[in-house]
């Protein structure tokens, strides 16, 4: 008979797991407390919640809203951290942290809505640029072919007054640029 402690607990994880579309689990074996509230406080700046849990009440949550594939990483010591925000950017926070402090903290995999990424993969998505970069360069594919079909529509206009200039230096007279 489970208690009323741990099926709140479980309610709590399933309300986390079910609201961000990105949970990435991390095993905390050797951080000391303090390097936890630091690691806290950055995280904090990414808009992430960053929870230790229990692996049984972790996999009970997270099948009790279908996504059963966080239960392969839930063994050992798990911190989960829930992100509804930038993906990419809790993935350079957390890649950082894990290369800065040499094992302390390794990513043992991740969800992204309902796929299952490895450590790799959430290596991977860190090296990707910002949010903003991505739609800088998507606008400026999406604007090239207007600009393009501008330059090639304008240049006989261009062409037809720089033609008909000289034709105006040449009679004598004073070309209206």
């Amino acid at each position: 008979m489970p208690t009323e402690k741990k099926v709140k607990k479980v309610e709590e994880l399933t309300e986390l797991l079910s609201k961000n579309k990105f949970i990435i689990a991390t095993e905390y074996r050797g951080l000391s407390v303090s390097d936890m509230s630091q690691f806290r406080k950055q995280l904090r700046e990414t808009n992430t919640e960053y929870h230790v849990v229990k692996n049984n009440l972790a996999k009970l949550a997270a099948g009790n809203i279908g996504k059963e594939g966080l239960s392969q990483f839930l063994q050992g010591p798990i911190a989960l951290a829930f992100c509804n925000g930038d993906s990419v950017q809790l993935a350079k926070v957390l890649t950082a942290y894990a290369r800065a402090s040499k094992n302390a903290l390794t990513i043992k995999g991740a969800i992204l809505d309902s796929k299952v990424l490895s450590a790799a993969e959430v290596a991977n998505l860190a090296t990707m640029p910002p949010v903003e970069v991505l739609r800088a360069k998507l606008l400026g594919v999406l604007q090239s072919p207007i600009y393009s079909l501008h330059n090639v529509l304008s240049a006989n206009m261009r062409a037809l007054s720089m033609i008909l200039n000289a034709r105006i230096q040449q009679m004598g007279g004073t070309a209206n640029v």
